[in-house]
């Protein structure tokens, strides 16, 4: 069974499950506070671009096809 990463990456549930993960186990090695939030608003960030970047492409593959069932008509 293969993975769809592309599908996964575009997943705000799988961000914020990453984003859990890992401030859970910050806490656990007690890191400071100010180190959680700074690693936590890396990682939504990174999430929040790949899910813009992955939607868009999506949306311009769209427009893609329906130029081209347009243009072979």
């Amino acid at each position: 069974m293969k993975i769809n990463w592309k599908e996964k990456l575009s997943s705000r549930k799988f961000w914020v499950l990453v984003a859990a993960l890992v401030l859970s186990v910050l806490v656990f090695f007690n890191a400071s506070d100010n180190t959680a939030t700074q690693v936590g608003s890396i990682i939504t960030a990174f999430g929040s671009v790949c899910v813009y970047t992955l939607a868009e492409a999506s949306v311009d593959r769209k427009r893609i096809e329906e130029e081209n069932i347009y243009e072979e008509e």
